[in-house]
């Protein structure tokens, strides 16, 4: 709150911050203080899904001028490595990530970021749609690594918002149908909402039982599994699920070493890929939520002032609700 406004670079925007959704990482930094690898050493502003106004433009920014609505993109490159030249930017080692340490995000009045991650927001796509763009990334990026195509039938593991964003562009993306699991009976209410065709409430089945159970509710083994939970029962249970020859991609992150039927994928031809964020993904999700083809605003569920986000942390951490919104610019009540 009391930071000096920061002064955009040359090829940087400064915006006044609009709408920031909460994310599990960001909590579990706030709790733990380190994910892996990345540890916090020093005070760090949290939040990575997020949009706001152009309020200044570096000298040479041409694209976006001051009175734009942008959605953000927090992952930037910092050097034209090979990873950039394949397109595949989000893997290079030393790409700037709001709110991984030691880099700051953007849960603040003020931010300053590089204008070419930036995207301008139609007139019809709202600021808290442009700050889901995150987590809607990595649905796409998930399901394009899957190779979600028409007609496929696909098994989500998972009901949280990432599991619920899957959902929504794996029907987008031409599945027939989709079936996801979870030990929540509320939040596979709201999978349904978003276009699930099938659900399965876990108990405590066994991976076996409820690869058993995907395959009966969805009348054939799926040829694609999503996992997003990263807990590794579930990940027994995609790999128990996929069927021969097809894809698990493991989104959800648990802990480093994981027991899984290695021997079963092995020979079945199941592929284990994995994804890391997202990338060109940014273009897509605006296109898409322009035309109206898919539907993200079910997925906010609290919404708090800037001011109150210790409770909208709180909130989070107890697992209220599916995605939790601050927002940060108190003179716009705009979504």
């Amino acid at each position: 709150e009391n930071r000096p406004i920061p002064e955009p670079g040359p090829n940087e925007v400064l915006l006044r911050m609009h709408s920031v959704g909460i994310c599990g990482s960001d909590v579990h930094y706030w709790q733990h203080g380190r994910i892996g690898d990345f540890v916090v050493k020093e005070p760090m502003v949290l939040g990575h899904e997020a949009s706001g106004t152009v309020v200044k433009v570096g000298s040479g920014v041409t694209h976006l001028k001051p009175g734009d609505r942008v959605a953000i993109e927090p992952g930037v490159p910092r050097e034209m490595d090979e990873f950039c030249k394949t397109g595949r930017y989000n893997l290079s080692p030393t790409i700037f990530f709001c709110a991984t340490p030691p880099d700051d995000g953007n849960l603040c009045r003020y931010y300053k970021h590089s204008a070419s991650y930036c995207y301008k927001l139609p007139d019809n796509v709202t600021f808290e749609e442009g700050a889901l763009i995150e987590p809607l990334s990595v649905g796409i990026h998930a399901c394009k690594r899957a190779g979600v195509t028409l007609g496929s039938k696909v098994f989500v593991s998972g009901s949280g918002p990432i599991g619920l964003v899957n959902v929504i562009v794996a029907k987008m993306m031409g599945a027939a149908s989709v079936v996801v699991t979870d030990i929540s009976a509320s939040r596979l209410q709201k999978a349904k909402e978003v276009g699930a065709d099938f659900t399965v409430l876990v108990k405590n089945e066994t991976p076996q039982e409820v690869a058993s159970k995907v395959e009966s509710v969805l009348g054939c083994m799926p040829e694609i599994t999503v996992e997003c939970t990263g807990v590794q029962a579930c990940i027994q249970a995609g790999i128990y699920a996929t069927r021969s020859g097809g894809t698990l991609v493991l989104v959800g992150l648990g802990p480093e070493m994981v027991t899984v039927p290695i021997v079963n994928a092995a020979v079945r031809e199941v592929d284990i890929r994995g994804i890391f964020r997202y990338c060109n993904t940014w273009p897509v999700a605006i296109a898409l939520l322009a035309s109206k083809r898919i539907n993200v605003k079910p997925l906010v569920t609290h919404r708090f002032p800037l001011e109150k986000a210790l409770e909208a942390f709180e909130t989070t951490k107890r697992g209220e609700g599916i995605k939790v919104m601050l927002k940060c610019d108190p003179t716009d009540q705009s979504p």
